[in-house]
């Protein structure tokens, strides 16, 4: 394969996986923890978008559970979205390790 054809191969990927990131951007996951008593909601740029605290966790004599459970909550759904990023990037990149590209 020629260099040019490696630099246009290089160029469609990059706007493969430009393209990917924004719809990443629009897709979300839930992760709950303690039987839905805290429910987390986190859009592909790992940012939080919801969270939901049912009365019943909230113990004013307790509350490190109560954040145990939030930092649970939080650390799924990361967990959560950086498994759809690998999927959805692994996917245009077919599992290269790209330096530089979330998930990979």
């Amino acid at each position: 394969m020629d260099m040019r054809a490696l630099m246009k191969q290089a160029q469609k990927m990059q706007k493969q996986m430009a393209e990917t990131q924004e719809q990443l951007a629009a897709k979300s996951v839930t992760a709950e923890v303690a039987g839905g008593q805290v429910v987390v909601e986190m859009n592909g740029k790992h940012q939080l978008t919801a969270l939901t605290i049912k009365p019943e966790a909230i113990d004013p004599e307790d509350t490190e559970f109560l954040a145990d459970m939030v930092l649970s909550a939080v650390n799924e759904a990361v967990r959560l979205v950086d498994e759809m990023v690998e999927q959805e990037m692994g996917s245009i990149t077919g599992g290269l390790n790209i330096p530089g590209f979330p998930g990979m």
